[in-house]
């Protein structure tokens, strides 16, 4: 299942994804969340879509390989993928994600109406204090 700010639709990418030491420059590409994106340096024109596996729901890293990738100057397709909750959805789209990839279990758990509704949420501290200290 992928979620997008449009909502939930199925996977249309049924190419496969490639890890990286198996990677030959075209096709999609799997990275781990621990990854270098200086390793792609040179070859971000090759992957049309690059998959970024998030190894747990506290580790942070796969955000910042997509921020790196965008000033990097990827334009392609970025998926975050692993386990990834309704209220990680801004950050997601902040870094550079387009796209997140949950199973349909978790679509059931989470339904779209969450992950929506985080994107009405302030995103950080400070603009909840921002917002709050405005409605004084």
């Amino acid at each position: 299942m992928i979620v997008t700010e449009a909502g939930f639709a199925p996977d249309n990418h049924a190419g496969g994804f490639v890890p990286l030491e198996e990677w030959r420059g075209q096709g999609a590409l799997d990275l781990p969340a621990d990854c270098d994106p200086a390793s792609l340096l040179g070859r971000l024109d090759g992957p049309g879509v690059i998959r970024i596996v998030f190894g747990s729901f506290t580790d942070g890293r796969g955000f910042t390989v997509a921020r790196r990738l965008r000033m990097m100057g990827y334009a392609g397709q970025l998926r975050a993928s692993g386990p990834l909750i309704a209220d990680q959805f801004p950050m997601a789209l902040r870094s550079g994600f387009n796209e997140v990839e949950i199973s349909p279990a978790q679509a059931e758990r989470q339904p779209w109406a969450q992950w929506r509704a985080s994107l009405d949420r302030p995103a950080a501290y400070q603009e909840r204090l921002r917002a709050s200290c405005e409605a004084q």
